[in-house]
């Protein structure tokens, strides 16, 4: 993954057009940065650690769910770059399994929740790549 400082910490840069409106970068080093953004209208801040060349992992400091998300780089049989995503969340505040949780599920594995999110951060990865800027 690309260093902070550079287009890596700009989320505008991996997500679906549109669905990142604000992204700004508030502390960074070579292991991590912190930055405060708009995702699909919500405010939130994260702390974000590299791994380069393999992992990032994305800590929700502030915003509507708590928790964690991995974005882990590896290559296939055929030598193709994919992308292995995990994540431990939930929501601030709300009852773990209740129905606000639930409804975070069902949009979560819509293809306009984190799928497509992961389909377009994969892309632009293997841009990078493909580049040399990776």
């Amino acid at each position: 993954m690309e260093g902070p400082g550079t287009e890596g910490a700009d989320a505008r840069l991996f997500l679906p057009p549109g669905l990142c409106t604000r992204c700004d970068v508030m502390e960074e080093s070579a292991t991590h940065f912190a930055r405060e953004a708009t995702i699909a209208g919500s405010d939130i801040r994260e702390i974000i650690t590299l791994e380069p060349q393999n992992k990032v992992t994305f800590f929700q400091a502030t915003g509507p769910r708590e928790g964690a998300i991995i974005n882990e780089l590896f290559e296939d049989e055929a030598g193709a770059l994919q992308l292995k995503f995990y994540c431990y969340l939930g929501l601030r505040g709300k009852e773990p399994d209740g129905p606000e949780e639930q409804a975070e599920q069902t949009l979560f594995d819509s293809d306009k929740g984190y799928k497509s999110a992961l389909v377009s951060t994969l892309k632009r990865t293997r841009e990078l790549l493909a580049e040399g800027r990776l």
